[in-house]
């Protein structure tokens, strides 16, 4: 009768708060990794930020491909703040302790987030497809209408598809462990601490990344699949070598950013014996890109450098070439 009461009782028990334990393996010594961090998370809101105010500030700028990088730029900056500034208190302030209302919100951030640039570059494929196939009817396709319904219908998209990932993790019942090996609160992190099955959490997981990100990546790949065959029946190889520079910084964006997506999936499986390598690809995947993506555009355009030397006073009578 005792030990029925007291499964009982354990059953119904639910634990106050998750404990983010860090990286798995090196607890020791990862406050070492906060000073890179760090900068990386001030080089990621320093720049993106100088991209939101170099696109407002310059006229010649206020095109369907730069309004698109400015969008990326506030994800980057909301992914990269979801994540970092409680990485950086559990390494210098030893501020493990995560309530679960926090956790859920955090998983829910990141989710949207994710899905949000997936779907950017999606657009951004788009955009630069319609720019190559049909450089007449662009303006008339690509207008400011058409970039704010396909922003908000991702937005919109993102923020129901995702929305299932914390609630069915919210409805799990935490009775006795709530240390995480890891310094965020990931979706399966959290829910293999459940008392009960999870499987529907895995189901709906796996499926969100197969019809969203898997989706978002199909459609890009097509694009680029058009823009080639496109850029190969023009005549000119003067024409050819422009269209391709001006997809390249793109492309070269939606490589690294799928590439880590495929890279963080494979690792988690790799994740049970040495559970290191996925928790520190997804910090990563994390920072790296909201970081220097806006790099890639400096280095690869012409009129954004230009932007970037006018607002930091660097070139008042820089003239584009």
């Amino acid at each position: 009768m005792d030990i029925t009461l007291s499964i009982t009782n354990s059953s119904r028990f639910q634990v106050p708060e998750f404990i983010l334990l860090g990286l798995p393996g090196i607890h020791e010594w990862q406050h070492w990794l906060s000073l890179p961090l760090a900068l990386l998370y001030i080089l990621a809101l320093c720049a993106n930020i100088l991209i939101l105010i170099t696109i407002q500030h310059e006229p010649s700028l206020h095109q369907p491909m730069y309004w698109f990088l400015g969008v990326l730029a506030i994800v980057d900056i909301g992914l990269a703040t979801t994540i970092i500034p409680k990485i950086l208190a559990i390494l210098w302030f030893d501020a493990k302790a995560i309530s679960l209302p926090e956790c859920f919100a955090q998983i829910y951030a990141i989710h949207s987030f994710m899905g949000m640039e997936s779907g950017i570059f999606l657009c951004m494929a788009i955009d630069r497809y319609v720019a190559i196939s049909y450089p007449l009817r662009y303006p008339s396709i690509l207008t400011e209408a058409f970039v704010i319904k396909v922003t908000l219908s991702m937005v919109l998209r993102n923020g129901l598809l995702t929305l299932p990932v914390p609630v069915l993790a919210a409805q799990r019942h935490y009775c006795s462990r709530n240390e995480i090996d890891h310094c965020l609160c990931s979706n399966l992190g959290v829910t293999s601490l459940a008392c009960d099955d999870i499987t529907i959490n895995r189901f709906y997981q796996l499926a969100l990344v197969w019809v969203m990100v898997g989706g978002d990546m199909g459609l890009v790949f097509a694009s680029y699949a058009l823009i080639i065959r496109s850029v190969l029946r023009l005549n000119s190889a003067k024409a050819t070598s422009k269209a391709l520079s001006t997809c390249s910084s793109h492309l070269i964006l939606i490589l690294f950013f799928y590439t880590a997506v495929i890279v963080v999936s494979v690792t988690q499986l790799a994740g049970r014996k040495v559970p290191l390598i996925p928790a520190l690809f997804n910090v990563l995947h994390s920072i790296m890109p909201p970081a220097f993506n806006p790099m890639v555009y400096a280095l690869r355009t012409q009129e954004l450098r230009v932007g970037f030397q006018r607002v930091l006073g660097l070139g008042d009578n820089v003239s584009r070439k």
